[in-house]
C-alpha cells in the first residue's frame, strides 16, 4: 500500500522534482526476494514487524524493526523476506541525501522518526499541505541525525575471497581449517589471514562468526527455535550460542525476537 495517492509511484521514486519526501508501506508474508534494482532517489527501509535482509555488492545488512537501513541514490540492491513483514520505505530528494552515508548503513530509528512516518504513510494522512510539507522535512532532518549501528557483513573484494565468503554464506556451519579456505581461494593461509581483514574489517574467525549470528537473526524471524538455530549454524553447546548472541547484541535470542 503507498501512503501517497499517486499514479506514477514507481516514477517518482526517481524523481528529484517531486516531493522531498515520499512514505510507502507494503506487508509481505512468507520468504521471498526482491530483485536487485536501484532508485534515483535515496531510501531509508525498515519494518514495523519481521525481519528483512538487504543485500549490495558492499554486503548484507539486517532490518529489524528497531532499525532501518539507509540506501544512497542509485544502489544496486536486493531485499529478503524472512515470515511475515510489514515493511516502510522513505524515498528522499537526491538533493537532500548530502551529509548522510554514501554506501549502505543501518540506522537506529528514533521515536520521533517512527511517529512522523507513521502520519505520512496513512491513507487518510495530509495531502499537498503546509502540514505534509513539515513533516517531511522532520523525516528528512531525523534520518540525518540518526547513529549508525552495525548490523551488516561487509563482503571482501577480491573474487578469490569472495569465494569464501559465498561458501560460509551458504553453509554457515561449515568447519573447515585455515589451510582448507586457503586452498579453496589459492592463496597461502599467511596472505589469507592478512587480506580478509584488510578488505573486510574483519578477521576470517570473526566474519564467519558474525555470518553465523546474522543468519540466525533470519532463522529465528522464520519461527525456529532457539536450539534448532544453533544447531544448523553449527554450535554443538547450545548455550556458547546464546552467550555470544547476548555478548554481540545485548540480550538473549528469546529477548531479542520478543522485542522485535
Amino acid at each position: 500500500m503507498s501512503s501517497l495517492r499517486h499514479p506514477d509511484l514507481e516514477k517518482l521514486k526517481d524523481d528529484a522534482a517531486g516531493p522531498l519526501a515520499i512514505v510507502v508501506s507494503q506487508c509481505v508474508e512468507g520468504s521471498s526476494l526482491v530483485e536487485a534494482h536501484s532508485h534515483g532517489r535515496g531510501q531509508l527501509l525498515g519494518v514495523w514487524r519481521g525481519l528483512l535482509t538487504l543485500g549490495t555488492a558492499f554486503g548484507k545488512w539486517l532490518v529489524p524493526n528497531v532499525h532501518a537501513v539507509w540506501i544512497p541514490p542509485g544502489q544496486l540492491h536486493w531485499a529478503s523476506v524472512h515470515g511475515q513483514v510489514d515493511a516502510w520505505s522513505v524515498y528522499v530528494q537526491p538533493g537532500a541525501c548530502e551529509g548522510l552515508p554514501d554506501q549502505p548503513a543501518t540506522l537506529r530509528i528514533s521515536a520521533l522518526l517512527r511517529e512522523a512516518v507513521r502520519r505520512l504513510e496513512r491513507p487518510d494522512g495530509e495531502t499537498d499541505t503546509p502540514m505534509r510539507a513539515l513533516l517531511e522535512r522532520v523525516v528528512v532532518n531525523e534520518i540525518q541525525a540518526l547513529p549508525v549501528e552495525e548490523l551488516s557483513l561487509p563482503m571482501p573484494t577480491s573474487p578469490s575471497l569472495v569465494k569464501i565468503a559465498q561458501g560460509l554464506l551458504a553453509e554457515p556451519a561449515e568447519e573447515r581449517s585455515l589451510e582448507d579456505w586457503a586452498a579453496l581461494a589459492n592463496v597461502s593461509p599467511r596472505t589469507l589471514n592478512r587480506r580478509f581483514p584488510m578488505e573486510t574489517g574483519y578477521s576470517l574467525g570473526a566474519w564467519r562468526q558474525r555470518a553465523r549470528l546474522l543468519r540466525g537473526l533470519e532463522l529465528l524471524a522464520e519461527g525456529r527455535s532457539v536450539t534448532t538455530v544453533a544447531l544448523e549454524l553449527g554450535y554443538c553447546n547450545i548455550s556458547a550460542f546464546i552467550a555470544l548472541f547476548k555478548r554481540t547484541f545485548g540480550v538473549t535470542p528469546t529477548q531479542y525476537m520478543r522485542q522485535a
